[in-house]
């Protein structure tokens, strides 16, 4: 099993506490946890295991955690943690730092260093991811990483952006990963990791060329899923974005069989696909949906469309239309 998915709901309040103790130190890491609601602590935890790379999403209340120095003796898995606040923020105290932070940041913790960290999060949606990996697996010099520890780093651009988006994308796709998949996520997501921090520290020399190279591949595609709307978003409008030549852009997207422009195209093929099968959207006409991802000649649509799905757009659509006027029949009536 690729995801596990935990709620302390599934047992009585007094013991709902106890039980998230016992499920974060089986998921993470044994610390010492304090809430004002312990009388009733309502938290969930879905875990996506990549191997040794772990991604889980939290939902819970107040939280004080606190590693000690016996316990990093006790018991270290040399891991380290980002703990990324969707909402709400916090403050933590660890290796000689003190800093809040907030939402749209994430926080780097080395469970080889005492911590104390205090959480407010409304417990009623996701809250917060925390990336787990061995140490030994990011491709940064340790001295490199010491530096960023208890620091917050920004989340809503840059390297920061990309490696938010994906963690939350790997979190809403969770149940759709084969084993097959495992060792192309954690290696992104690593890879990811690493570009964030080294961007953080201008350390960006530090990272393997390979390293790189895949990071440098998911912050394209984040763009133009960003752009796809855009009618300028060209191989070259790419290429020009992240500053490197057409011929390195093709280089990058030959790993996956494809060309710049023929993976541009498909995305925005199945933008429209995705609006033709949407019910809100049945009134739309169909060059609207067409010339919105960017193809404004509806017959080249009509052609790619059918090369690529087997039937044209107003055969794919027509099953929606039907459901429908089934559905206002319906409601006349």
């Amino acid at each position: 099993m690729l995801v596990t998915e935990v709620s302390t709901e599934t047992v009585a309040p007094p013991e709902r506490f106890a039980l998230w103790e016992e499920l974060s130190a089986q998921s993470h890491v044994r610390n010492l946890l304090r809430s004002e609601n312990q009388d009733d602590f309502r938290a969930r935890m879905r875990i996506l295991h990549l191997g040794d790379v772990q991604v889980s999403a939290l939902a819970m209340p107040h939280l004080d955690v606190v590693r000690t120095s016996r316990a990093v003796r006790q018991f270290d898995p040399e891991v380290y943690q980002v703990n990324y606040a969707v909402s709400g923020g916090g403050r933590v105290t660890t290796a000689g730092r003190d800093a809040e932070f907030h939402a749209g940041q994430a926080v780097l913790i080395d469970t080889s260093h005492p911590m104390k960290a205090t959480l407010h999060t409304p417990s009623h949606r996701w809250t917060s991811f925390v990336i787990q990996l061995p140490r030994v697996l990011l491709p940064l010099p340790e001295k490199t990483v010491r530096r960023l520890i208890g620091v917050p780093v920004p989340g809503g651009q840059g390297m920061g952006g990309v490696f938010h988006r994906w963690v939350a994308d790997l979190h809403r796709r969770a149940h759709e990963f084969t084993p097959a998949d495992v060792p192309t996520l954690a290696s992104v997501t690593t890879d990811l990791l690493a570009s964030t921090l080294s961007r953080c520290l201008d350390a960006e020399d530090a990272l393997s060329p390979e390293a790189r190279r895949r990071a440098l591949g998911v912050q394209i595609r984040g763009f133009v899923e960003q752009h796809l709307d855009d009618p300028a978003l060209t191989p070259q409008a790419v290429a020009d974005a992240h500053h490197i030549s057409l011929r390195h852009l093709q280089q990058l997207l030959a790993d996956d069989g494809t060309s710049p422009a023929a993976w541009i195209r498909r995305r925005r093929l199945e933008r429209c696909r995705r609006d033709l099968a949407d019910p809100r959207l049945v009134i739309r006409p169909i060059r609207d949906i067409a010339a919105r991802w960017g193809f404004t000649d509806p017959a080249h649509f009509s052609r790619l469309f059918r090369a690529a799905y087997g039937m044209p757009p107003s055969d794919y659509r027509r099953p929606v239309l039907d459901r429908s006027v089934r559905e206002s029949a319906t409601t006349v009536r």
